[in-house]
């Protein structure tokens, strides 16, 4: 049983650096003032760093880690030293139970390396999942998985993943019913693999969980907002992700050049700026950073490592949802669910 109260941080991690990710953890503190983090990485370095955050010196603990995993370091390598590295004693304090989460924004293979290894998978899912959320035009973000642990899947990965995001949904976007989805090549039922036709078949039948399966989405819609979970192989996920934060950097480049075209232009951004400030705001990856490893037996959140402090702040606050809704518990119960109604309806299909 872990410690709901404490979150553990790789401080060391992140591409900006120990004063960034500080400056975020210090940041949740202000929205989630009953958690209490316990900060790891350089002892001193970090105690030097707290100067600047007075207040969050009293909800924190440092705990020394003498090695940092690089960017460049395969997962082999920080495998071999997890019990010394910055992000291997943050995930060992999970598999403690002394925290209920741990969030990195160093290097995701070797994040999931790690992860998998010292938390294993929990029973009832056969991979884990790597989650998270995209802006959409609704009125909640969209949670979509597997965004690349995963290359290759078949039915029964589909149907876990769906049933995990769900309970993601549920936990983070406060959703009673989340819309969930196989992402396909068409809406139609013949369209797809074998693999994503019989998870849908799958999903249908399973009218008992907190879900509401609405069939298949295209690509297209990833952003619409008609769905609240999008369940996808991690090849597709990954190629999908990229996809949609390679566009929303390519809009915004094409209308800063707009603007600065002519002086009729520059003229016309400072009279929409209002707008473009909100445009910009909501394609802001800081403001959706965080993305978390389902179906292992604790929890894992990977910050993106150019994240600034609203990011890091961000991802550490979808932690503490997490954690505070206990979700790894909800995928538990979720899944024994699913799997008890085949054998409910065998049982009464022999009884009649």
């Amino acid at each position: 049983m872990s410690d709901s109260s404490w979150i553990a941080v790789d401080a060391m991690g992140g591409d900006k650096g120990l004063a960034v990710m500080l400056a975020g953890v210090a940041r949740a503190r202000h929205r989630f003032p009953d958690m209490r983090f316990y900060l790891v990485g350089d002892e001193q370095a970090i105690a030097d760093g707290l100067n600047a955050h007075p207040n969050l010196s009293a909800h924190a603990e440092i705990v020394h880690a003498p090695d940092v995993v690089g960017s460049s370091d395969k997962p082999s390598q920080a495998i071999r030293r997890a019990k010394t590295t910055s992000m291997g004693m943050a995930i060992d304090l999970v598999k403690q139970g002394r925290a209920g989460a741990a969030v990195s924004s160093g290097n995701t293979g070797a994040l999931m390396a790690m992860a998998k290894l010292a938390l294993r998978t929990m029973k009832g899912i056969d991979r884990p999942a790597l989650a998270a959320m995209l802006p959409t035009l609704g009125d909640n973000d969209v949670v979509m998985l597997d965004l690349g642990a995963n290359t290759d899947c078949d039915a029964r990965n589909l149907v876990q993943f769906a049933v995990m995001g769900a309970a993601y949904a549920r936990t983070t976007l406060d959703l009673a019913n989340p819309r969930v989805a196989l992402l396909n090549i068409g809406s139609e039922d013949q369209k797809g693999t074998d693999e994503v036709r019989d998870a849908a078949q799958a999903l249908k039948d399973a009218t008992h969980l907190p879900m509401a399966f609405t069939g298949f989405v295209e690509g297209d819609r990833l952003a619409r907002g008609d769905v609240d979970v999008i369940v996808c192989d991690g090849f597709s996920g990954n190629i999908a992700l990229k996809t949609a934060e390679g566009t929303a950097r390519f809009v915004a480049d094409l209308l800063k050049r707009a603007f600065r075209s002519s002086v009729r232009s520059k003229i016309g951004f400072l009279i929409s700026r209002p707008a473009t400030e909100l445009l910009r705001d909501h394609l802001d990856p800081n403001n959706h950073n965080g993305a978390v490893f389902l179906g292992l037996n604790g929890l894992v959140v990977k910050s993106h490592g150019g994240a600034n402090e609203l990011g890091v702040a961000t991802a550490i606050g979808n932690a503490a949802k997490m954690v505070k809704n206990d979700l790894t518990r909800r995928i538990i119960d979720d899944l024994r669910n699913f799997e008890a109604a085949p054998a409910a309806s065998a049982s009464a299909a022999d009884a009649a």
